[in-house]
């Protein structure tokens, strides 16, 4: 009954309009006002934020701010570091069947990626999920250093990303729009899909080249997200340290390729 009533709720207000309305509003001077409420709701800290608050002239400004250089120490190790603020809800392994396993729901891989030869390369491998809640820092940041392979687009819904989205959502994170780079670093490839979150559904990159830095920014998402970063099988190796749910900042340790 819950699962029903919430799909209900999601699908009747996920429609363009809804979207146009909110984004409309979020980009408005008038959306200024709820910045003190948002700062309290989410308990956000300023002591990062590069620009002073009252410089923000609309919601959007802010929810896309940057943070100051030395906020963010990216590891200098031959790792692979978090892409974005976030909390890692799940970790697990692409099954051969071409699924993930997410809370208790199976996820197509392949329908998520578009693409059979996409997915071939990661079948047995290894995946991760950040999501991003509206109190996060919302820029996207590079795993690795190397070369992008491929980048393309997928996807026009965008249903919640969050725990009861991901325990009882629709596909959620196969069927929203999502942005997917593909990186070869060090003859390893690595997958990072961009999932966009409901409403807002929007993934900006910023980033311009064929190739990346660890650390450096690469895009950013104008609402609250997830990040799902894909391995080939026995490529990657993740930090003991990691369990789930675990909070992590860009920069920090997620594990080493193998």
């Amino acid at each position: 009954m819950i699962q029903w009533f919430y799909r209900f709720f999601i699908e009747l207000t996920n429609h363009r309009l809804s979207s146009f309305v909110l984004r409309k509003f979020s980009h408005s001077k008038m959306s200024k006002r709820l910045i003190p409420s948002y700062l309290k709701v989410y308990d956000i800290s300023l002591d990062d934020v590069k620009e002073e608050v009252h410089s923000f002239q609309s919601l959007h400004e802010f929810f896309i701010r940057e943070l100051k250089a030395e906020s963010r120490k990216i590891d200098d190790l031959a790792s692979v570091v978090s892409p974005v603020d976030a909390v890692i809800e799940e970790i697990g392994t692409i099954l051969s069947s071409k699924e993930i396993i997410v809370k208790g729901k199976s996820y197509s891989i392949e329908e998520m990626l578009g693409s059979e030869v996409a997915l071939a390369k990661y079948l047995n491998g290894s995946f991760m999920i950040l999501y991003l809640s509206p109190s996060h820092y919302h820029r996207i940041h590079s795993p690795v250093s190397g070369q992008i392979t491929k980048q393309w687009t997928l996807g026009k819904k965008s249903y919640p990303v969050n725990r009861l989205g991901l325990k009882y959502g629709k596909e959620t994170l196969s069927k929203n729009f999502r942005r997917i780079t593909e990186i070869n670093s060090s003859g390893k490839h690595i997958a990072m899909v961009k999932v966009g979150a409901m409403f807002v559904n929007s993934i900006e990159m910023t980033h311009k080249g064929d190739k990346v830095e660890k650390g450096k920014e690469i895009a950013y998402f104008t609402f609250g997200s997830t990040v799902i970063l894909l391995f080939e099988n026995e490529t990657f190796e993740i930090d003991k340290r990691i369990t789930t749910p675990y909070h992590i900042k860009v920069g920090e340790k997620l594990g080493e390729i193998k």
